[in-house]
């Protein structure tokens, strides 16, 4: 076989440092915007960027040379270098060190889109950590939760 094909595509999930409220509705659009960019400059694509004040989801696919930590690494420190020379009042805005990787097949792609476009509805009832700790779990990750917000 001459050609590489590949679909592979991720729900990935990672908050603000101490997931303090820092992504504003006024900022939010050009944050998703650009971590957009940022997708395909550097791993592949970023199919869809929501969230909320403190944490972001995006559903990402990675080319095949890339791998998700590298891909993770980049966004997250470019974004953060973008948002302290563009936003010079947001100087102490960092991202949380971790994030959540969940795999996600392609039959239910739009299904991840929709819970990413419902973020603001979705969290009137659930907190972050709430949120992050049933994605763990309906993975079955092992974690420890007396660690997991370090």
């Amino acid at each position: 076989m001459g050609h590489t094909y590949s679909n592979l595509l991720i729900h990935v999930i990672f908050s603000t440092k101490d997931r303090r409220p820092m992504i504003k509705a006024d900022f939010a659009r050009r944050l998703h915007e650009y971590l957009c960019g940022l997708a395909r400059d550097e791993f592949g694509t970023a199919i869809k960027v929501g969230g909320t004040e403190d944490h972001i989801h995006g559903l990402i696919s990675l080319r095949t040379d890339v791998a998700l930590a590298r891909a993770m690494s980049r966004w997250k420190s470019l974004s953060t270098g973008w948002i302290h020379k563009t936003f010079r009042d947001m100087g102490d805005f960092a991202w949380q060190a971790g994030y959540g990787a969940f795999s996600v097949s392609q039959s239910i792609a739009a299904a991840v889109i929709a819970y990413i476009e419902g973020q603001a509805s979705h969290h009137r009832r659930k907190t972050f950590e709430e949120e992050f700790i049933e994605f763990l779990e309906r993975h079955q990750l092992q974690f420890d939760p007396a660690h997991i917000w370090d």
